[in-house]
């Protein structure tokens, strides 16, 4: 029988309450809470013991980690589960993807817990390297580590009842499983429709008025704050009045952010705010337990000891994690040993030449000048902008005075011709960045000052059979991800640092965005409106169609 006794501030979320006590712990399970005789309130000489933190909806995959490599940074900071959507190896490799995330995550003391893939391909305007079909989708929610339905991105097809959209929820619904939104900008009457068909949840709320709009329509909203996009200071008001429909969650994490902090940092954020710390610990640790049905403890007699050790609840350092009662971090050190993995993987196209990436003017349904893609910094969404000074007789070129660059998706599961459009506000003044992280079909996107660079970039990470690079004339820097063109397996702390040398040489090349590879990532997104470039060309997403593009 292993058992562990441990005292400290107690904080009740349930009831609102901190008491000091000590925690009895037999075969990491909670089996008596005793408060310390003769005291009252708060003792300020011990610690405090809260629930956990669950971080609500995360792509493991945009650390660029492997679960088990994850887990090892994450319970540093306090987290001891996630809601885990394994959409993007799926993307890449099937079913074979979701389970090798299952079985990497089961490898070590780590909460993970994965649900099923709902759109892949996320649709039909892009390569993907799979496909799950209802059936698929229904074989995997029956399965007991599956614990919900993925973000349904293809929320159209839902407000149209698409059969193969609604068999994928009704599978759901009949295990008594929860589905995830995804419905950036929807409100309403068609936001109605789409919590009507049995969405439960949304993380792509940006604004204020549109996270209030489906929180009245009983919708649960989860406060994003990733290296992307980043909604905590929009929406973090509307927790004062709905706190036990509100979850936080990253969404996508790189590696040098993970090092920095986790749902630690909002919750610091939120009571620098001035919002009610038992409001803020149910966001944290106890609504996303409640709403997934977690097998997590929330601190209470006859759960199991997932819980963590703080020195205050003003900024959240964490002294302890521990995870069925084993300690798994402490004083900013992991104490959870790395795992070997074996690469999985799809990547068979062949290098590329600077011809490759000529601009010819197609001549299907568009007019010119093409439009331009507007990334926006912590943002998702683009802008669809139509500058009128970026061609030469009637070809667009870049134009570095007005940070008009070339974009270019290339498709990685085989030979095919190269997509290319034009992109405002990357800054940079010289080179490339190239990345096989692509939301979501995980092809190669670049963006760069001339061919030349996007060539030597975009071949950089083909030699790797994945990864994110940076190039220009004179140098060069790859950081490899050959799992399934997304991941490394190797030492998370190495990762972050290889990850923060190659993102310090995208910024000396002037580079303005907070995280650009992150944002890079995004921009063959295309069901986030509301202009991106797949491998197949330039797309639309308030039309939900595609443009032609100029494309050899």
């Amino acid at each position: 029988m292993n058992s562990l006794n441990i005292t400290g501030n107690v904080v009740d979320i349930f009831d609102q309450k901190v008491y000091p006590a000590t925690l009895e712990i037999v075969n990491g399970k909670i089996i008596s809470l005793s408060p310390l005789p003769g005291t009252a309130g708060v003792n300020p000489q011990l610690p405090f013991l809260v629930p956990g933190f669950v971080d609500s909806h995360v792509h493991i995959e945009s650390s660029m980690l492997v679960p088990s490599e994850f887990a090892r940074l994450a319970v540093v900071h306090g987290t001891v589960a996630t809601i885990s959507d394994p959409h993007e190896i799926a993307n890449v490799c099937g079913v074979e993807g979701v389970e090798f995330m299952i079985d990497n995550g089961n490898k070590v003391p780590f909460k993970f817990n994965f649900g099923a893939p709902s759109c892949v391909p996320a649709t039909i305007f892009e390569t993907a390297g799979a496909e799950l079909d209802p059936t698929a989708v229904a074989q995997l929610l029956a399965r007991d580590e599956i614990k919900y339905l993925s973000e349904m991105m293809n929320f159209p097809g839902v407000l149209s009842k698409d059969p193969g959209v609604m068999q994928k929820i009704a599978a759901a619904h009949a295990l008594g499983k929860p589905v995830d939104g995804h419905a950036p900008g929807l409100r309403g009457e068609l936001a109605q429709q789409y919590i009507d068909a049995g969405i439960s949840t949304d993380h792509e709320c940006f604004t204020y008025e549109e996270g209030l709009d489906k929180l009245q329509r009983g919708m649960k909203v989860l406060i994003r704050e990733g290296s992307a996009a980043r909604n905590f200071d929009a929406l973090i008001d509307l927790l004062h009045e709905y706190p036990d429909h509100i979850m936080f969650c990253s969404d996508d994490k790189h590696p040098d952010s993970l090092v920095a902090g986790h749902i630690n940092q909002l919750c610091e954020r939120a009571v620098a705010k001035g919002i009610n710390i038992f409001n803020i610990l149910k966001a944290a640790c106890i609504n996303p337990v409640l709403h997934y049905k977690l097998d997590v403890g929330l601190l209470r007699v006859g759960d199991m000891a997932d819980f963590i050790v703080l020195q205050d609840l003003e900024h959240f350092k964490v002294l302890a994690t521990y995870i069925d009662g084993n300690k798994v971090a402490e004083d900013g050190r992991s104490l959870i040993k790395g795992v070997t993995a074996t690469p999985i993987n799809k990547f068979d196209c062949k290098m590329k030449s600077p011809d490759d990436f000529i601009n010819l003017l197609s001549e299907i349904n568009i007019s010119t000048p093409m439009p331009v893609i507007e990334a926006l910094d912590g943002q998702l969404i683009t802008n669809k902008i139509n500058p009128t000074n970026y061609s030469t007789n009637g070809i667009p070129v870049v134009d570095l005075e007005n940070d008009i660059l070339k974009i270019t998706v290339v498709n990685r599961y085989f030979d095919a011709p190269v997509a290319v459009g034009f992109i405002k506000n990357f800054g940079l003044k010289e080179g490339a960045i190239a990345s096989s992280v692509a939301h979501d079909s995980h092809n190669i996107v670049a963006v760069g000052v001339n061919d030349e660079c996007i060539t030597k970039a975009i071949n950089l990470v083909i030699a790797n059979r994945g990864g994110v690079s940076c190039a220009n004339e004179n140098a060069e820097i790859v950081l490899a991800l050959p799992v399934a063109g997304l991941m490394s397996a190797e030492d998370g702390y190495e990762v972050a640092a290889a990850y923060t040398a190659i993102d310090a040489m995208a910024k000396s090349f002037g580079a303005t965005l907070s995280a650009p590879f992150m944002t890079l990532s995004f921009m063959a997104l295309l069901v986030i409106p509301h202009l991106k470039l797949s491998d197949k060309g330039l797309f639309d997403g308030d039309s939900f169609k595609l443009l032609n593009s100029y494309s050899n």
